[in-house]
């Protein structure tokens, strides 16, 4: 009987989906003439009620809405995604893709379009996105109609001298070709949330996304594969240090630090994937901010007001506030007009004297920021730990000898034991091959040697058949030589197929890793030709560029090509993802 009713019911509201339909049960329906006259009335203002909400969303679908990013270290990425969710609240359903995903005349086909790009280097495109900036800033680069709405938010850093530079470039470039700017060039530092979320908002509330917007503001967001990770970098997971190993010799120039970190408690939350890179919130040395203080002439005990509330100057110094970086907006909040190059906090305190009060001080100062290391370990071989390879960072300046924040806190003044605030940076451009017979070819000299170190362990650990060729070096081999036990063990066990060694002070004549591409120029070139991958980590700076043109070279010289095509198969490589790059 009830089996029956149901199937009654469903039937009757299926079989009338119009609004204006009045509902009356079949004659043979099990009900006397009372119950049949008052579900007549239910099922009608159901229908109705249905049929009404169906016909709102057939008639106001979500605009379309196009974000494309450029993201060397992953932050422009993350944020895309954070746009995607937000754009499904404001009635847009915004698609995502790099911005070397498209060429400067595929925007014509869009009428909304959102652009995240940070600034790479001394004023360098990221890797993915390098070929659109090129066709973009190109002379003939095709006009772009006025019905194209959009704006840039760009991420760089106010101490490098072309502070975000690919943000200006691409807003002032296509506005220059003629599309329309719907919001202003938001340019973000360091500390982006802020901006990016002005950014954000503001551009929702622009006369041409609010005449656009399709579903109501209440949609629910995508849920997707893009939900937001519980950890992240202003709500950092609480892990411990467990292990701290010096890889160096003694008598090295250098002191690089292997670095074990225990996840142990944030189960799926903190999952990372080889590739990836892991946020760290450093604090500040006590000693570097007693010298500030005293430079300053400060006591530390002064209360400073923050938008998070208050709190005394040392403790500031010590755990919130950037005491390094001097950039335009320190020294127009100190009332200075500028700087010698490469002041820093201290000099500027102790050479120049600014009169300021403790408030005004830190009113010119940046928030600390995490740092970003490539994660040397593959979870498959070392569950529920996360490990990092650390060069500490000393020099002198000004002749006073300075040191770096992160990379001396974990090596040298954070006990084992000690917690420590992280969170997990995905690296979708940099993450290793699936096809686990593929062929790898990793070059990564120095601490770019970590990311190969969880490849390497991914691989072995897949039992994968695939040839792995890894290109390491540094300046001597007896001193400098990282891993060396692990990557012995790699080679005898056969995960290791071939190793090439560049050691750039062992000898009058300087070798480095680009020197042994080109010198086995047709082996490696023949490994291109049979499907292999190249990853590259390391300094952008020099390494990576020469890395880069010897590889051109080589695929010139035993391709048999000319330097176009070589280009062009350059192209094809970054296009299948191919060639990946994890440098800083």
């Amino acid at each position: 009987m009830k089996d029956n009713l149901i199937s009654v019911l469903s039937s009757v509201i299926e079989g009338n989906s119009n609004k204006d339909a009045i509902i009356e049960l079949p004659e043979g329906a099990p009900f006397d003439a009372e119950q049949r006259q008052w579900l007549n009335g239910l099922l009608t203002g159901i229908s109705t009620i249905a049929a009404a909400a169906n016909a709102v969303e057939e008639e106001v679908a979500a605009t379309p809405l196009q974000v494309f990013y450029g993201s060397q270290s992953g932050n422009c990425e993350v944020l895309s995604k954070d746009m995607k969710k937000f754009a499904a609240t404001k009635g847009f359903a915004a698609e995502l893709a790099e911005l070397d995903s498209i060429s400067p005349a595929d925007l014509a086909a869009h009428n909304h379009v959102a652009i995240l790009c940070s600034t790479f280097g001394e004023g360098e495109p990221p890797d993915n996105a390098k070929n659109f900036y090129n066709a973009l800033m190109a002379d003939d680069a095709a006009p772009l109609p006025a019905t194209l709405n959009f704006s840039v938010c760009g991420l760089g850093d106010s101490s490098y001298t072309h502070f975000n530079k690919m943000g200006v470039d691409i807003y002032e470039r296509m506005v220059a070709l003629g599309a329309t700017p719907c919001h202003d060039l938001v340019t973000c530092d360091v500390a982006f949330e802020d901006d990016y979320a002005s950014w954000k908002e503001g551009l929702f509330q622009s006369e041409a996304f609010v005449n656009a917007a399709g579903a109501s503001s209440s949609a629910a967001p995508d849920s997707g594969d893009d939900n937001e990770p519980k950890y992240t970098k202003n709500n950092p997971f609480i892990a411990n240090l467990i292990h701290t190993e010096n890889l160096s010799s003694p008598d090295s120039a250098k002191r690089v630090n292997h670095i074990e970190i225990s996840l142990a408690g944030g189960g799926e939350d903190v999952e990372y994937h080889v590739g990836d890179a892991l946020g760290v919130w450093p604090l500040n040395d006590a000693k570097e901010v007693s010298e500030i203080l005293d430079a300053a002439g400060f006591s530390g005990k002064e209360i400073i007001e923050q938008k998070s509330g208050s709190a005394s100057l040392r403790v500031l110094l010590q755990n919130k506030l950037d005491i390094h970086t001097v950039n335009a907006k320190c020294l127009e909040t100190w009332g200075l007009d500028e700087a010698p190059d490469n002041y820093q906090v201290y000099d500027v305190l102790k050479e120049l004297k600014p009169e300021i009060d403790a408030q005004t001080f830190v009113d010119g100062l940046r928030a600390l920021q995490p740092r970003l290391y490539s994660i040397a370990s593959s979870p498959k071989k070392h569950p529920g730990e996360v490990h990092l390879t650390v060069g500490e960072v000393h020099y002198n300046l000004h002749d006073k000898a300075r040191k770096g924040v992160a990379s001396t806190w974990l090596g040298d003044r954070l006990p084992v034991g000690s917690n420590l605030g992280v969170y997990i940076q995905s690296s979708e451009h940099f993450h290793i091959t699936s096809n686990d017979e593929a062929p790898v070819i990793m070059i990564g000299p120095g601490t770019g040697i970590a990311p190969f170190r969880s490849f390497l362990e991914e691989r072995e650990m897949r039992e994968a058949p695939g040839d792995n060729w890894l290109f390491f070096g540094d300046q001597h081999e007896a001193l400098d030589f990282l891993y060396r036990d692990e990557i012995t063990q790699w080679q005898d066990s056969g995960v290791l197929n071939k190793v090439s060694l560049a050691w750039s002070r062992d000898s009058d004549k300087k070798v480095y890793v680009q020197t042994l591409i080109k010198e086995q120029g047709e082996e490696f070139y023949q490994w291109l030709e049979n499907g292999a991958y190249i990853y590259i980590c390391g300094d952008a700076s020099r390494m990576a560029a020469d890395v880069d043109q010897a590889i051109r070279e080589v695929i010139s010289e035993f391709g048999g090509v000319d330097a176009e095509a070589a280009d062009a198969y350059m192209d094809k490589l970054i296009s299948e993802h191919r060639y990946q790059r994890d440098v800083y």
